[in-house]
């Protein structure tokens, strides 16, 4: 019983759809918030805004500094999911893995000569 819920747990597909939920809720409302609390006015302190980043052109405000605070937050997302789930669970997969059978070697044609020899020899003596 513990043996099929490990293969279904241990299944790619099942991972894949796990760190999708991941990525999608806990880390990014994380790092949106660390993002919007540090990154933005970081942004603000370097381009001299009252919010990090952003300019006017014929009344149209373009907000590079969210833009560029949504790259950060999707490279640290990335970066904890990718180290804190991808990487153990390649390492358990790595575990559990079937060692490859190891296919019998042919035998080279000097190898079949000798043993031709070797019984033909044989036959000669018995």
């Amino acid at each position: 019983m513990f043996r099929g819920f490990r293969d279904f747990i241990l299944r790619g597909n099942i991972i894949d759809l796990a760190v999708a939920v991941v990525i999608g809720t806990a880390f990014t409302a994380l790092v949106s918030q660390f993002t919007a609390s540090f990154i933005t006015p970081l942004i603000a302190v370097f381009t001299g805004g009252d919010v990090g980043g952003q300019f006017t052109v014929n009344g149209q405000q373009f907000t590079y500094g969210a833009f560029v605070g949504a790259v950060v937050t999707f490279i640290i997302t990335a970066a904890v999911v990718y180290y804190l789930v991808v990487v153990p669970m390649n390492k358990i997969m790595a575990r559990y893995k079937k060692p490859a059978e190891q296919e019998l070697a042919e035998p080279t044609e000097a190898e079949l000569l000798m043993e031709i020899r070797d019984l033909l020899r044989a036959q000669q003596r018995g």
